[in-house]
């Protein structure tokens, strides 16, 4: 096997499809829709949108070796302002060129204690992929998501299932009849397929 293969099998290597379908959702977010509830319990289309814009601005500092408490509360508050997607578009591009420069095996420091990266990576797919089709639910886009990205992301989450059942970080597991990769996932994390 060789090294661009393994390194195409990696949640790191994934991160930039599942950016961009991401970013393409965003965009799609029509002007009124912005305010629509979302899957999250009390949290709009817009709430999510600012979540992962968050989430996306940690990235670089994290990447770069600083701790929790030398990234302080820089990120608190409505990073989106009066332009959402500019604000999408500008952290998620930040993250990725720290991706890109990041060691799969570099230590980050990161709330649930000091972890690899590509451990990091795993995490932040996974918010991309399922948070995307959050955006998607809740804006009245396709919600299809990429197969290789739920693939990924599905093998990856399910021996943490109960773990996330537990943490509040997502839903109570639904109920569902499908059995296809995406439904599977999106009910094992709170979501109605």
């Amino acid at each position: 096997m060789s090294d661009t293969t393994t390194y195409q099998s990696t949640a790191r290597a994934l991160l930039p499809a599942a950016a961009a379908a991401f970013t393409e959702r965003v965009r799609a977010v029509p002007p009124e829709r912005w305010s629509e509830q979302s899957p999250c319990a009390e949290w709009t289309v817009r709430d999510v949108v600012n979540h992962m814009t968050y989430e996306q601005r940690w990235v670089p500092p994290l990447l770069a070796g600083k701790t929790i408490a030398e990234v302080g509360d820089q990120f608190e508050g409505d990073l989106l302002g009066a332009d959402p997607v500019g604000a999408w578009e500008d952290a998620i591009a930040a993250a990725l060129r720290s991706w890109a420069m990041a060691r799969e095996d570099q230590e980050v420091n990161l709330s649930s204690g000091p972890s690899p990266a590509r451990e990091y990576a795993e995490e932040m797919l996974l918010d991309l992929v399922v948070h995307g089709w959050d955006v998607a639910r809740g804006a009245g886009l396709d919600e299809r998501l990429d197969p290789s990205l739920v693939s990924h992301v599905l093998t990856y989450a399910e021996p943490h299932a109960e773990e996330y059942a537990g943490s509040g970080l997502f839903g109570t597991p639904v109920e569902t009849d499908r059995t296809d990769d995406q439904s599977r996932l999106l009910a094992m994390l709170g979501r109605d397929p």
